[in-house]
């Protein structure tokens, strides 16, 4: 990573995780959540979100602040930059929309 970006990484909190090992990472993830954004019962959407929240979900997941069992344990394998990759991933997809 250039020093330049870096830095304005830093500087505006932005996250700047590894599309690629992000789109690997997902396996797991969209056995539950749909890659279309469509929302399936109590799954949400995660396409779409800016990195910087799909990050702060997933912090509070694995540090146990939001509750559920199964994303507690699937963030808590996670190391911080495969959460920041997942982010770049899934908030680089566009929802698309849900035909009826």
């Amino acid at each position: 990573m250039s020093v330049s970006l870096l830095l304005a990484s830093a500087s505006t909190g932005a996250v700047a995780g590894d599309r690629e090992l992000g789109e690997y990472l997902s396996a797991e993830c969209v056995t539950c959540h749909q890659l279309s954004g469509r929302e399936t019962g109590a799954v949400p959407r995660i396409t779409g979100w800016p990195d910087e929240h799909f990050v702060a979900v997933m912090n509070a997941y694995k540090d146990k602040h939001r509750d559920n069992l199964i994303m507690q344990t699937i963030a808590g394998r996670l190391a911080a930059d495969e959460i920041e990759a997942l982010a770049a991933y899934f908030g680089a997809l566009q929802s698309r929309s849900v035909v009826k």
